[in-house]
This record gives structure tokens, sequence and C-alpha cells, in this order.
């Protein structure tokens, strides 16, 4: 039951529905946020916590609007309802039916509340943790033709990302199975700040967002599961993390189809079209594309690094919901491990090294190893 479960509405009211329910060994627990089509209707939020492991359960929910102001819920709907037309009730309790399904993809949710408004939901699990349906450009299939198409792309317009398969775009906090971003804030955030703080000689405002996001950078650059996802405006260095990490033995070895894949996102077009959100909690589903400040992080600017903020586990199928026949935002090329030794070789030429964009022992080691050895 764990993980984020999204889908629409109907009832009283319509509009969509976001359960984001983290797994706590004896039970699960996490929010459940409705987003009323109607723009007039403040969002409703509720905390589920199951009696146990069961799937199948009724609960009595306490039920709080969402602050605009904020994002966060507010104590009362008394405390904004200045804030809304005045001829607007809202709930206060709500009694609540969920089930999964047998096979496990399908939460079912009923609800009635305190004032006669009801509700009901079939909401799809996320499919975030199967394999990617992107088709790779069929014209892009090599070193040198991935270098030929680059040359036709505006400067700066797109943001790459390598991964060494072709899994679906997903955050390290949502590979975990974590959903609860609220927890994530509260909790892991609080005690990075508390760990981190004496290995770094700025201490981080997280009331500022520069530093606030400049914290999370931080994190997910030394290896810990943020919302974030890492991009770069240089499609070489994109390349670089495509490829780093595969044994060279291994990419000699490797069938000709058994690739490397690497995303390009049209960012520009991106951000004219949808506003960017700084929030991951109490704000719709949303990607949204974020540059931070580099604060004691000598990696963010050789690695030309820019950031996605999102409270969505299956990226992929959000980004294809926005687009259409005459829009694309997101396109991947697939290339052969076999020409590792070529693109690493032809990457180390441009300057494009674990050295370089790992400042410090670690990155001239890792560089040097593969000077050196051919493991």
């Amino acid at each position: 039951m764990n993980g984020q479960w999204i889908g629409r509405y109907s009832g009283s009211n319509s509009g969509r529905i976001v359960a984001d329910l983290d797994d706590r060994e004896t039970h699960f627990e996490g929010p459940v946020t409705i987003y009323d089509d109607n723009q007039k209707m403040p969002f409703s939020w509720a905390y589920i916590k199951t009696p146990d492991r069961n799937t199948v359960f009724e609960i009595c929910l306490d039920v709080f609007p969402l602050d605009p102001r904020t994002g966060d819920p507010a104590p009362s709907w008394e405390q904004i309802t200045a804030l809304f037309p005045p001829n607007i009730s809202f709930p206060k309790k709500a009694t609540a039916s969920f089930s999964v399904d047998e096979d496990g993809r399908t939460l079912k949710v009923q609800w009635k509340t305190d004032i006669g408004t009801f509700g009901a939901a079939s909401l799809p699990r996320s499919r975030a943790g199967e394999p990617s349906e992107l088709v790779p450009r069929a014209d892009v299939s090599c070193w040198g033709s991935f270098k030929s198409y680059l040359s036709t792309l505006p400067h700066r317009r797109h943001i790459f990302r390598g991964q060494r398969d072709g899994r679906r775009l997903r955050t390290g906090f949502h590979r975990t199975g974590r959903a609860d971003l609220r927890r994530f804030l509260a909790t892991d955030i609080q005690t990075l700040h508390r760990h981190l703080t004496q290995w770094t000689s700025h201490i981080f405002n997280l009331g500022i967002p520069d530093q606030n996001g400049a914290f999370f950078n931080l994190a997910q650059h030394h290896g810990y599961p943020t919302p974030l996802l890492d991009w770069t405006y240089s499609p070489y260095v994109g390349a670089f993390f495509a490829y780093r990490g595969i044994r060279e033995s291994d990419a000699q070895k490797a069938e000709p189809d058994t690739t490397v894949r690497i995303f390009i996102f049209d960012q520009m077009r991106w951000r004219e079209d949808y506003q960017q959100l700084s929030k991951i909690t109490g704000a719709p589903p949303h990607f949204s594309i974020m540059e931070f400040i580099a604060i004691d992080n000598a990696r963010l600017i050789p690695q030309q690094s820019i950031s996605s903020l999102t409270n969505i586990d299956d990226i992929e199928e959000y980004i294809q919901t926005m687009e259409s026949e005459r829009k694309r935002y997101l396109e991947v090329v697939d290339l052969p491990i076999s020409e590792r030794s070529l693109v690493i070789r032809e990457l180390s030429a441009m300057g494009v090294t674990a050295g370089s964009l790992f400042p410090g022992l670690d990155g001239a080691c890792e560089e040097l190893k593969e000077r050196f050895f051919r493991l």
C-alpha cells in the first residue's frame, strides 16, 4: 500500500486526489490531498494512519483546508475563511474507506463528510518502478551521430541527464519507496541539517529559499535521497554520467544492443509553459526546474548543474500527459555501452573527467584509476 497513488475523484465535487503513503513496518501512514476542479474551493488535506498492515479498512479523518498563502494545513477553516468566497462550507470530519485490489495496482477510496459532501476514486499505483516506455531517437544510435545531433540544438535550451540504463526518471527519494514528503521535511532535513553543519563552513538558514535549495542540492550531491534530480546544461557531462561506473571489461563484452541512456529535456519551453514551484508539500503535482547557489558545493559549477524538484513519483508519465503531437519536452538517446572507451577518451580530451567534475581527492583518484588501469 505504500507509495504514491494519483487519480481523479468524483462525487459532490470533482478533481484530483493524491495519496502519499509510507510503510512504517507495523502500519501505513501519510497525507491525502484533494485538489478541487473548482479553483475557488480550498484544497483539502487529511493524514492517514492505518490501524495495521491490512489493506482494507475504514477510518475517521480530521480534514483541514490548505492555506493558499503557505501551502500548509490551516488549523481551522475559520482562520482562512476570508480568503475564499462567502458561500463556501468546509468539513471538519470525514469517514473514509480504503481498499487495495488483489493485484495491488488500484487503491479504491470512498468518503463522506460531516457536511454531507462525498466522493469516490480508483487510484492507480505509480508505474515509476516499471521499465521506461520512451522510444529513443532512431537517428542517434552511436557516439558520432550523437555529437552531430548536438550541433543542431540551440545553446542552453536543453538540459541533459545520463543514466546507465533505461529506467524511468525517478528521484532518489521516491526510489526508496517512500512518498510522504512532509515527513521528509520534518524529520530527514532537520536531522541532516544538524549532522551536516559540523562539516560545512556555512550554516544554512533553511528559512531562506536560496539556502534551503542549496542545502537540498548539497545533500543530493553527497548521496542522500532527495526529491531532486540532477541535470546538466552540458550534453558531454551527461554522457560522462551515463558511462561512469561501467567497467571497461564489461563494455568490451557487451552486446551491440546493450545501451546507456541520455535524457534531453527542453527546459526553456517547459519553463515558458508551466509555473515552476519551489514547494513540494501543499502544492499540486509538479515538475519544476531549479538552479541553486553553490554554497559549500564545489561540484555544482564544473558539472554545469541544474536540478529538477518534484513531488511526483512517475515523472515520465507526468511529462507525457503535458505533451501533445506538436509540443514535446522530453526525448531520449540510447548509446552502445561497447563505445565506452572511445567516449571516455574523447571526454577526457574535452576536460570532462572525474577530476574536473568532482574536485578533491576522490575525483582525482577516480580519474587516474581510469587513466592507468583497464578494469
